[in-house]
């Protein structure tokens, strides 16, 4: 049986300038720990050996750049088959909101998750620059996947809730989902929500 193929474009930082780089190098926390998140073993095991994962990493995280990261995007696209699924979290869903609003996949994907995706960079702490900010028409964003799915927490303070009411307004026929607590910007070790929904488009895929 085929497997199928989701693609997670993760998150990342942009800034105007290089000085403003810097200073973030300079005050960035040291993480000596071992990050446990919901993008890592956890998506993978919880969906099982019927799925490929592909997790490309993109060009320069810390200071992103949206030309660099589809460039590397588009060298995936030729080895996606029919069945695949698309994610992006955070920097990741804003480039894909980018991306998909701009351009045509070749075959639709069965499902499009934006977890967490800002839309612009109004009364927010981080800039939205290199690149990733959104044109006043996004609506073609709908047309590359079978099903779009946005995902926002209450609680989140890197990417307000507002936000979702942005992208509701631009994609009336999106799904939007809003959780009460993921832990501010899904700093989550689990999530199961996604998981299932994932599954559910897959048993779909598999009666058509």
């Amino acid at each position: 049986m085929e497997k199928i193929q989701v693609l997670m474009i993760h998150g990342g930082m942009t800034f105007k300038n290089k000085k403003d780089y810097w200073k973030y190098l300079g005050v960035k926390r040291l993480g000596f720990e071992k990050k446990i998140s919901w993008t890592g073993d956890y998506i993978d095991k919880a969906l099982g050996n019927r799925f490929e994962m592909i997790k490309p990493r993109m060009p320069q995280q810390d200071d992103a750049k949206y030309t660099e990261w589809r460039i590397y995007f588009e060298r995936h696209l030729p080895y996606l088959r029919n069945n695949y699924i698309l994610i992006g979290t955070s920097l990741g869903g804003i480039f894909l909101a980018k991306y998909l609003s701009e351009h045509k996949l070749p075959e639709k994907a069965l499902a499009t998750y934006l977890v967490c995706p800002p839309f612009d960079d109004s009364h927010s702490n981080e800039d939205l620059a290199g690149g990733f900010k959104l044109k006043s028409d996004i609506s073609a964003l709908e047309n590359n996947s079978k099903k779009l799915c946005l995902m926002f927490s209450a609680d989140d303070e890197c990417v307000p809730i507002y936000h979702a009411e942005k992208y509701r307004g631009k994609l009336p026929n999106a799904k939007i989902m809003i959780y009460k607590n993921k832990k501010g910007h899904f700093r989550v070790s689990r999530f199961p929500e996604i998981v299932q929904l994932i599954k559910e488009d897959a048993r779909k895929a598999l009666k058509a």
